[in-house]
């Protein structure tokens, strides 16, 4: 399959970059073995990212959801990336999960404040002055259901943000259900409705992967672990799984027909359990007909046997 002339461009990447601890980590597959402190080529410490973009040609940007980047963090990433390369962030927890938010600055404290709004809009600058701003990710919680008065945020969110394109990822079902009172809303602000596949319980959102604005397409791929999803010992257990070839290939067809629509397109792979996410972004690009440059490291190869006669291996190993 490959990707037809004069559509939208397809861009293939994972959520997140930097996995450096805990039993899914990337060091050792995908990176070296301790590539917080190995020397590259002279050059002083292993750069994650600048080696995360000599194979992709963009990102998800997961920890902003945590913690707003600062200006000088993100003039960085767009210093140590390819000229082609884009960035997309997910929103800060503030606004979008003010449950969760409040545990962690304490109950009661959870507005919106323009000093909010000015943090991360400060945050993007130099990524949008670089011309490497994908789009912002706007994620709810399964909780957020299709209220008023989430209906009435949602608007305003989007709005707030207006100056950048905007995806929102919905997963309560209330939203599909009603799903031309959803359009509504995104459509008249020009925002993507995330398409996502994840492991489905009774209350999820369903979606047929279509395109609904022509600006660009948003797919996000979290893994079929449903065991693990709501009951783990820790939170990087809900995203190990790995997609099969067969598994990858429905959304690949998704993608090359979104993309006939749509000026740009971004598909993200979540499930980056000891680096599932590459190997799957790999094949996802294969079936794309696109080629993902750069070496990969042997170690790679070996977790991952289908990678081989579509990556390339250092010569010495040939």
């Amino acid at each position: 399959m490959t990707q037809t002339a004069g559509a939208g461009r397809i861009r293939v990447g994972t959520s997140g970059w930097s996995y450096p601890a805990g039993l899914g980590t990337w060091n050792g597959i995908f990176y070296p073995a301790a590539a917080s402190g190995a020397p590259r080529a002279g050059r002083g410490r292993f750069d994650e990212l600048a080696c995360y973009a000599e194979h992709f040609d963009t990102v998800e940007v997961n920890s902003s959801f945590y913690r707003p980047p600062t200006p000088a963090t993100t003039r960085s990433w767009a210093i140590r990336t390819p000229r082609d390369f884009e960035f997309s962030l997910k929103l800060h927890q503030r606004f979008t999960h003010p449950q969760m938010f409040e545990r962690t600055a304490g109950e009661g404290s959870w507005t919106v404040r323009q000093e909010d709004l000015d943090e991360f809009r400060a945050a993007l600058d130099p990524i949008a002055r670089a011309g490497k701003l994908g789009a912002l990710l706007a994620q709810f919680p399964p909780s957020f259901g299709a209220t008023d008065l989430a209906r009435d945020y949602l608007h305003w969110l989007i709005e707030a943000f207006g100056d950048y394109p905007v995806a929102v990822e919905l997963r309560h079902r209330s939203w599909s259900d009603d799903r031309a009172a959803t359009l509504a809303i995104l459509d008249d602000h020009g925002a993507a409705w995330v398409q996502i596949d994840e492991p489905k319980f009774r209350f999820s959102i369903r979606q047929d992967f279509q395109p609904n604005v022509p600006g660009f397409y948003y797919m996000r791929l979290h893994g079929r672990n449903a065991e693990k999803w709501w009951r783990h010992e820790a939170a990087e257990e809900r995203y190990d799984y790995h997609y099969s070839s067969d598994e990858l290939r429905p959304f690949a067809q998704a993608a090359s027909e979104a993309s006939r629509k749509v000026r740009k397109l971004y598909a993200y792979l979540n499930n980056h359990f000891a680096a599932k996410a590459v190997a799957n972004a790999v094949v996802l690009k294969h079936q794309l007909g696109q080629a993902t440059p750069g070496e990969f490291p042997p170690e790679f190869i070996e977790r991952y046997p289908e990678m081989a006669g579509i990556v390339a291996t250092p010569r010495s190993l040939i």
